[in-house]
């Protein structure tokens, strides 16, 4: 059987934690390691034929725990309790629409950025026993967008 850190790319698009305690609220009872397990599959984007080939089961098996088990309890945290499960891929755009993925961030080229400019009006770090607190006061200035077309005009005529 397949370990629990395995499937690993769930947790850094979906809020796991969250959706762990809501399923278990939905279920009435903590989600079971093995339930916890065919979800971050299913986030990873895994069909449920994939589930079962990847964690050695039976494709009928998993698929009929699936239904008795998550899908049911996906269905009551999301409203959906009387629709059909038309295909697994419902879960993943339900819980999606439902919040429960992660924003994630934006990959930027140096080419697509904007010159800006960041002020730091204050800054105060506290040191407790057990924690540290930074407090920081920043102002980011962007360019408008006169001054964002002049930028364009001075990159695209290779001029600076």
């Amino acid at each position: 059987m397949a370990s629990t850190e395995q499937f690993t790319q769930a947790a850094n698009e979906w809020d796991l934690e969250t959706l762990y305690a809501d399923l278990a609220s939905a279920k009435g009872k903590r989600l079971t390691p093995v339930e916890k397990l065919h979800l971050r599959v299913l986030l990873s984007g895994n069909s449920p034929t994939e589930l079962a080939e990847k964690l050695n089961k039976s494709v009928k098996g998993v698929g009929v725990d699936l239904c008795n088990t998550l899908y049911q309890y996906v269905k009551n945290l999301v409203g959906k309790s009387d629709e059909k499960i038309e295909n697994w891929r419902n879960i993943y755009e339900w819980l999606d629409e439902a919040g429960y993925k992660t924003q994630s961030s934006p990959q930027y080229h140096v080419s697509d950025c904007l010159p800006l400019k960041i002020i730091i009006n204050k800054a105060n770090i506290n040191l407790d026993i057990n924690q540290i607190i930074i407090d920081i006061n920043l102002r980011i200035v962007a360019p408008t967008n006169s001054e964002t077309t002049k930028i364009e005009e001075i990159d695209t005529n290779g001029k600076f």
